[in-house]
């Protein structure tokens, strides 16, 4: 908008600009255990952990927003949430990963382990940022042989192993790729993961890969760095009806996400978790004893 001024020195103009913000739309997520390994307790903490995440960690840097809540049970979850199911025995790898229900919405199987949480993160950062699998981006192939290439956006599949995960509130979650992994070129002082531990762009760490289609064969393509190196292969041409993810993860090698830690990572992660437990154990007592004092008339 513009609005016409007069003063001795004749006429000017001064322009209002006006900026709307649309707001992000939250997304609901339930966190429910078929399993009767997990205590509602622990599914519990691991809801809470992956919210924190979410918001502080996710959110700024992919700009999504959403609630994670834990259920008891499949049939206690709301209409309109997106639900991460835990489960034992899922069967074959690919199955264990995010789908589209009958109705297209996303929803994710993890496969009990001692990994769940990290799955878990792993899958609930990757259907927020990429809830119907198709999200591509365009950038140089690392494979020098090709040229310009769409890449399949999975943020947590570069660093997917929990030799880079990290915790939230005590609990192992995934690390994840920032959109500056696209970038053409590297930087200094850039974030192309959370934790810092994907330098470069397009690096993928051991037990990690990442995914693209090649245009001009019209070929999908992976990078994977398993067996203590990195390799190429070709997918071939696929028929894709619906989500590109599903049809990719079908032909992806899925190692365990506890390949490549170290004894030291282990005794940290462990002793991460005991400070957690024995800091929270002290929280507990200090309120019970406020409570009671409050019993006695003390306050």
């Amino acid at each position: 908008m513009k609005k016409l001024l007069h003063s001795s020195k004749g006429e000017y103009t001064i322009s209002f600009h006006f900026i709307f913000l649309i707001p992000m739309l939250t997304h609901q997520v339930a966190l429910v255990s078929e399993t009767n390994k997990i205590p509602f307790g622990e599914l519990a903490r691991v809801s809470a952990a992956i919210q924190k995440q979410i918001v502080r960690d996710v959110a700024p840097i992919w700009n999504v927003q959403a609630t994670i809540d834990a259920f008891e049970k499949l049939e206690d979850v709301p209409i309109g949430y997106w639900s991460i199911i835990v489960k034992e025995d899922i069967g074959a790898a690919h199955l264990t990963g995010l789908h589209l229900d009958l109705n297209g919405q996303p929803y994710a199987l993890v496969n009990y382990n001692a990994s769940w949480s990290l799955q878990a993160s792993r899958l609930c950062i990757e259907m927020l940022i990429d809830p119907f699998g198709n999200r591509l981006v365009a950038g140089q192939s690392p494979n020098n042989q090709q040229g310009r290439v769409l890449f399949l956006v999975k943020p947590c599949s570069p660093c997917q192993a929990a030799a880079y995960a990290y915790t939230s509130n005590g609990v192992l979650v995934s690390d994840f790729h920032t959109p500056n992994y696209f970038d053409p070129i590297g930087s200094k002082g850039v974030r192309y993961s959370f934790t810092g531990a994907i330098t470069e762009p397009k690096e993928v760490l051991p037990n990690g890969y990442l995914t693209w289609y090649e245009p001009v064969t019209g070929e999908w393509w992976q990078m994977l760095y398993f067996d203590k190196q990195v390799s190429y292969r070709s997918l071939g041409k696929l028929n894709v009806q619906g989500s590109i993810r599903p049809a990719i993860s079908r032909l992806t090698s899925h190692p365990s996400l506890w390949s490549a830690v170290d004894e030291q990572h282990l005794r940290r992660l462990h002793s991460t978790e005991q400070n957690i437990a024995a800091t929270n154990a002290a929280t507990a007592h200090n309120i019970r004893l406020h409570i009671d004092s409050l019993g006695r008339g003390e306050e």
